[in-house]
């Protein structure tokens, strides 16, 4: 596959498959693009991804960044003997969003061998930043 990933999974379906009957699914989140040290995925704004001044809610965008995360992370790791969990997650809010599509990408900032540090920005149709978040997640033998 490519330089940072040692799954076997390599195509976007499947990833989109690990999605099933997951709050990522619920929220309609797809992923739609690995490179060679990131991931992609979109989620719709929505009523059921809005808080109530019909804005894209904070836990949703948070939503996202984690899936990326978690799932980049999972992608890292050897899950014959290691499994992923989060551990920390910060996001700052810099724009509101009514409708539309938004997408996040998960680039890693430190992948060692107890801890990954994603750091994930979030943005619209426009390429207009809405969201940065970062992951901390712990990697834990089975």
């Amino acid at each position: 596959m490519n330089a940072i990933w040692k799954s076997k999974i390599t195509d976007i379906p499947a990833i989109n498959n690990l999605s099933k009957n997951t709050m990522a699914e619920w929220l309609g989140i797809q992923f739609s693009e690995i490179g060679s040290n990131s991931i992609k995925a979109t989620m719709p704004v929505l009523e059921k991804t809005h808080q109530p001044y019909g804005l894209l809610h904070g836990g949703a965008s948070a939503a996202l960044a984690e899936t990326l995360g978690s799932v980049a992370s999972w992608l890292v790791i050897d899950t014959e003997r290691q499994v992923c969990v989060g551990m920390e997650i910060n996001c700052n809010h810099i724009r509101g969003k009514k409708n539309g599509i938004v997408t996040g990408t998960a680039e890693p900032l430190h992948l060692g061998a107890n801890t990954h540090v994603w750091d994930i920005k979030i943005r619209d149709e426009h390429d207009k930043l809405i969201c940065v978040s970062r992951l901390t997640v712990a990697i834990l033998k089975k």
